[in-house]
């Protein structure tokens, strides 16, 4: 059995994104936190996202040379999304067009596609052995995940930052839903790494 650690930027009133989707506000300049994240990166053992992320980190990381492109890239990938095998053609055209692909880059061409019940999905993907699986936003794919209490942990990045507006991912609980705090990190530029588990 594996867990699912859900990773999301935040902001400090709580937001994941900005009212508008965009995430500019969540580009990190300190070096510090950064190194932290690139090895953090390595921990996982699938990386798991919704479509739309997909789509965004598909177009990026395939070429990147950034310190994160290795984990990225080199990590398998399951994709949730309802359009089936069809999602993966953004990687396919991608892995065609691009004459600086980066080691590990085919994989986003690999990815699992779950596109049945998110719970049994999950489910069948916790199942297997391995490292834990890092699951990423957008907002949407994430608070259906917290809403059916798929998260067995949450790695949240507070950025000292108050959006006043944007996408929450905690919305859709029917109940409040108490978490334990097993881990904070500081970093020097302001944000901090708060780690929960359910309590």
């Amino acid at each position: 059995m594996r867990e699912l650690i859900l990773k999301m930027f935040m902001s400090l009133d709580g937001f994941v994104g900005s009212a508008d989707g965009g995430n500019s506000w969540m580009i990190n300049p300190d070096p510090v936190a950064k190194a932290w994240g690139v090895e953090r990166a390595r921990d996982a053992g699938l990386h798991v996202m919704g479509s739309r992320t997909f789509r965004d980190m598909v177009s990026y990381w395939p070429v990147s040379t950034d310190d994160y492109a290795p984990p990225m890239n080199q990590i398998p990938k399951a994709v949730f999304s309802k359009q089936g095998p069809a999602i993966l053609d953004a990687a396919r055209a991608v892995l065609e067009t691009s004459d600086a692909l980066q080691p590990g880059a085919e994989s986003w061409a690999d990815a699992y596609v779950a596109s049945g019940d998110l719970t049994e999905e999950v489910a069948k993907l916790k199942a297997q052995d391995g490292k834990p699986m890092f699951a990423y936003g957008g907002a949407a794919f994430a608070r259906s995940l917290v809403a059916q209490g798929l998260v067995d942990q949450f790695d949240l990045m507070v950025h000292p930052i108050a959006l006043g507006q944007g996408l929450p991912i905690f919305t859709e609980l029917t109940q409040p839903r108490r978490l334990t705090l097993v881990d904070s990190k500081p970093f020097p530029k302001g944000s901090i790494l708060q780690t929960y588990r359910p309590a």
